[in-house]
């Protein structure tokens, strides 16, 4: 299996860990790559697409080692997801070089209430030549407004504002409102707006597929029949 950006990220982060990372579950026996419970391991099904749309998340400090994390569904189905730790002093260089890159032109992903009206929009209009590179704020909720409001180099960017149409179906961490969605939910309506349907109908279905999984192996329950997975390998390319 090929690792992506998550996973060396979570290597890397786990290597800078003075102690052991304890979350919630920290005696189970996981998988290190999918997260879910080594006898419920969805690692075989993954699917990985070339899209024209990119994903950069920007991930709080130990959010990444989060089992619960649903970041990784993202790097899991959309080939060109980057993913770094944030730095409020010193943001990494070569995440900074992306940004500028002329081939991507970037989007930041957050409720529009939280910038400046003339940076908002509601869909992502490119420039010829260039392909969408969608920066993802990933932590719990105080933790993405911080970083939103604490790397100026988010400022002169554009905001992709996403209005829920529904509840989130994550379950795995109490949100802060009702209609505040996984970043996986998330970027899977992004794909949508950007054309990208059936890059947003597989991620929209993996996440599916890891949230019924993850919980199943949380409760020491069995898989409901027909399940996610099912749905899953359901969907076929357009």
């Amino acid at each position: 299996m090929k690792l992506h950006s998550i996973h060396q990220l979570y290597d890397q982060r786990l290597a800078q860990s003075t102690k052991p990372f304890r979350a919630r579950g920290a005696s189970v026996v996981r998988c290190i790559h999918c997260m879910v419970v080594e006898r419920l391991c969805i690692c075989a099904e993954r699917r990985t697409l070339a899209t024209h749309a990119g994903f950069l998340l920007v991930m709080y400090d130990d959010e990444v080692l989060k089992p619960s994390n649903t970041g990784r569904l993202i790097a899991d189905t959309v080939k060109d997801t980057f993913a770094y730790i944030w730095s409020r002093k010193q943001p990494n260089e070569e995440m900074l070089a992306l940004i500028k890159d002329p081939r991507w032109q970037p989007f930041v992903v957050f409720p529009g209430q939280y910038a400046d009206e003339q940076r908002v929009v509601s869909q992502p209009v490119l420039q010829e030549g260039k392909r969408p590179l969608f920066i993802m704020i990933d932590g719990t909720w105080s933790e993405a407004k911080k970083i939103f409001r604490k790397s100026p180099w988010l400022d002169t960017i554009p905001v992709l504002s996403i209005k829920p149409d529904a509840q989130s179906r994550y379950q795995m961490r109490e949100a802060a409102g009702e209609c505040q969605l996984a970043t996986a939910e998330v970027a899977a309506r992004v794909l949508e707006l950007a054309g990208e349907k059936e890059a947003s109908a597989c991620l929209d279905a993996w996440f599916d597929v890891f949230r019924e999984h993850y919980l199943t192996g949380k409760r020491q329950l069995d898989l409901p029949i027909p399940g996610a997975l099912d749905k899953f390998r359901e969907i076929r390319p357009a």
